[in-house]
């Protein structure tokens, strides 16, 4: 094998003028060119070598400059470059090629020099992560007689099995309260795997992260229906399924196309569901109303900035419905495909679902559904895609809300747009709502149409925000990512803030509406949220300011300062600003905290606030400078930890402006704050007393400071 040692042995010693002039060579070649002449056919050697001779020519300063400054726009340079080069600089165009090669070679060295170092780097930082892990080893007792262990005798993966053991066995434990609570007797076969059902006390967790809801596949949030109890249909269920999707799809296009009778005049300019009209008209529904529910049914249309197919898609893909009405739709799952369309699209596709719907708050409870979605193109080119319940499959779920045929009609519109008929029509037994929440629940506001296409609007300009190509190309990747990971924070607050049965919240005090409710979740192997146990707290109270006032006030870097406890009174200044709709308050914001507090030094606040008909929402997360240089890169925003926070604001009920016309921010507002704090990095630790008395008065403060800051701006 060849040695360079012993080559640089087998040549003699150079003498110190020797050495001068091979540096003297050296620079040549880095500031000038290296030619060779061309031998002649006399001179050509006829053992084939390499002439010897070479020739350097050294570059002036100008030429340098000139051929340094062609290079950072183009280190490439074709013939046609290279010939307009050498005019210019006195060049021949072949020295210009070797100026650009030799340039090339250096920047890939330096490259590589520069790689090699961050190599280094993190070698030396996995040594001393190895060394900790020893360490951590040598101290650990040993499984059989609790005594100390050796190093080796527990091994690193019997460490994970321990870990990864204990965590299936908590839940286990969960599913087995969950399937306990809904089908009315334990599980035989998973409590012989646990001799306890899990304590809902603080220092339990009470759930795992997991991308984005726990579940994946077709699935997005984690719902007690979801989770435990209900399965796909038989398959003599299907042909009754069938039937009444096809009754259910009749009936929607007659209620959404209908006017009076069936639909009648109310107060102040709204439309009434005339009941007995339509127990006479539609005669196939899902039977009579069980008794303790009442009606609620509403209708609302809208043109919105969306294609019809894709309006479509996102309702027929559960994972993309469960995005687009996060603040509507805390869980969801497709048990069964029966069908899935006819050439090529969703017409004709059908499939049995189950969901979870909620208003942004603990003190309203969630709503659950297993229903039937059926999607249709009619004759005239519109399309409908209708839900109805499928209770009387299922009589042992006991639900408290079934949804008579609901849905939406889709007409499309030129240059993109589609106008939207949704029809809301559900009975509800919602007698365990909070009397602050009554009115806004009692008026259909709270789930009706109204929400559902306030929401839908929001969201298509959200959209088409998001995909706009008339912005510079070096600002393009930067923003998606940012909307992509303003987005995932979005959806995170959404689907932790309502009273789902999957997440319940423990109330500190039972003294009134503002209490502060806790609960616990823990963060294991989450890319997207820090590791450890998350302490999330929220309080819902109401407030006899207008929800717009309210909203402008939250909103507003140059008021945060009044209610923002961690800001420690800095000034606020926005380093960055995306308006992703036609309302100024639809954005998302990049904010600094001028702090006098070092550790505070290295945190942005990212800041999406959005608002519509129906309601808004201001919600933020820290994060760390380093992680948003990557995301304003470009780069890959969902290795970004976020513990969202932030507030839900909504009308406190149907206020109606001085024409008699409804104004649901006319009113009062009744305000959701929610945060969401690491109060241990260890997942398997407990959680302290002190942890929950921070967060309680810390709510409690910020609370105060809204009220005090409103209601001076609104006497």
């Amino acid at each position: 094998m060849f040695d360079s040692h012993h080559m640089l042995d087998m040549t003699p010693k150079s003498s110190e003028n020797d050495l001068s002039k091979l540096k003297d060579d050296d620079y040549e070649t880095k500031s000038g060119t290296e030619t060779m002449e061309a031998p002649s056919g006399d001179d050509q050697d006829p053992s084939g070598q390499r002439p010897k001779k070479k020739r350097y020519h050294r570059h002036t300063q100008r030429q340098i400059q000139e051929l340094e400054a062609f290079f950072k726009e183009c280190p490439h340079p074709d013939d046609k470059q290279r010939k307009e080069l050498s005019r210019e600089l006195g060049l021949e165009p072949l020295q210009v090629k070797f100026w650009f090669q030799n340039k090339r070679t250096q920047m890939k060295a330096q490259h590589e020099r520069s790689e090699n170092s961050i190599l280094k780097a993190e070698n030396e930082k996995l040594r001393m992560e190895n060394n900790r892990y020893k360490e951590a080893l040598s101290s650990a007792s040993c499984p059989s007689c609790g005594g100390p262990a050796a190093l080796g005798e527990m091994s690193f993966d019997e460490q994970h099995l321990r870990i990864e053991n204990a965590r299936l066995r908590e839940e286990i434990d969960r599913i087995s309260g969950i399937a306990a609570k809904y089908v009315g007797k334990p599980l035989s076969s998973l409590s012989n795997l646990s001799r306890h059902l899990p304590s809902r006390s603080l220092d339990l967790g009470v759930s795992n992260y997991g991308a984005h809801s726990g579940f994946v596949g077709d699935m997005f949030g984690a719902t007690a229906l979801v989770g435990s109890a209900v399965t796909g249909p038989t398959e003599a269920d299907k042909p009754m399924i069938v039937e009444v999707a096809v009754a259910a799809m009749e009936e929607l296009m007659r209620k959404a196309q209908a006017g009076e009778p069936l639909w009648i005049q109310g107060e102040n300019n709204t439309e009434v569901l005339n009941e007995e009209e339509y127990l006479r008209t539609f005669t196939r529904g899902i039977g009579p109303r069980p008794l303790g529910m009442r009606s609620e049914a509403s209708r609302e249309s809208a043109v919105v900035i969306m294609s019809h197919v894709n309006l479509v898609e996102i309702l027929m893909d559960v994972n993309q419905w469960s995005t687009i009405f996060c603040g509507i739709v805390s869980g969801a799952m497709t048990l069964e495909v029966l069908s899935t369309g006819v050439a090529g699209n969703y017409n004709g596709a059908l499939q049995v679902m189950t969901a979870e719907f909620q208003v942004p708050s603990p003190l309203v409870p969630t709503r659950e559904n297993y229903f039937v979605r059926y999607c249709k193109q009619h004759t005239d080119g519109t399309w409908a895609v209708v839900d109805v319940s499928l209770d009387s499959l299922r009589p042992s779920l006991m639900s408290k809300c079934r949804r008579r045929s609901s849905g939406c009609l889709i007409q499309e519109l030129p240059n993109g747009y589609s106008k939207v008929v949704w029809v809301e029509h559900t009975e509800v037994d919602d007698r365990s709502v909070h009397n602050i929440y009554r009115p806004l629940v009692n008026s259909g506001l709270a789930f009706g149409a109204r929400r559902w296409v306030g929401t839908l609007d929001r969201q298509c300009e959200r959209l088409a925000s998001s995909m706009a190509i008339n912005i510079p190309t070096g600002d393009l990747c930067g923003r998606k990512s940012i909307l992509k990971l303003a987005e995932r924070m979005v959806m995170s607050f959404c689907t932790g803030v309502g009273a789902s049965t999957a997440h319940p919240w423990t109330t500190l005090s039972a003294t009134g509406s503002d209490d502060v409710r806790v609960m616990t979740r823990k963060s294991v192997d989450d890319p997207g949220r820090p590791p450890g146990i998350v302490l999330s707290a929220a309080t819902s109270f109401w407030i006899p300011v207008p929800s717009k006032k309210v909203f402008d006030f939250l909103k507003d870097e140059n008021h945060r300062s009044e209610w923002d406890i961690l800001s420690n009174g800095g000034q606020v200044q926005e380093m960055a600003h995306i308006a992703n709709g036609h309302d100024p308050g639809n954005c998302v914001s990049l904010l600094r905290v001028n702090s006098t507090n070092s550790s505070q030094s290295n945190m942005l606040i990212l800041q999406e606030s959005c608002t519509d008909s129906t309601g808004s929402y201001v919600i933020y997360a820290p994060v760390d400078i380093s992680a948003m240089n990557i995301v304003l890169s470009g780069g890959d925003p969902d290795y970004v930890s976020l513990l969202p926070s932030g507030f839900a604001i909504l009308p406190d009920g149907p206020g109606y402006g001085p024409a008699g016309i409804l104004d649901v921010g006319s009113g009062g507002s009744l305000l959701t704050v929610a945060f969401q704090i690491l109060v241990d990095s260890v997942p398997s630790a407990k959680l302290s007393l002190g942890s929950v008395a921070t967060v309680n008065s810390l709510i409690k403060c910020t609370v105060e400071r809204i009220k005090a800051a409103v209601m001076c701006d609104n006497p």
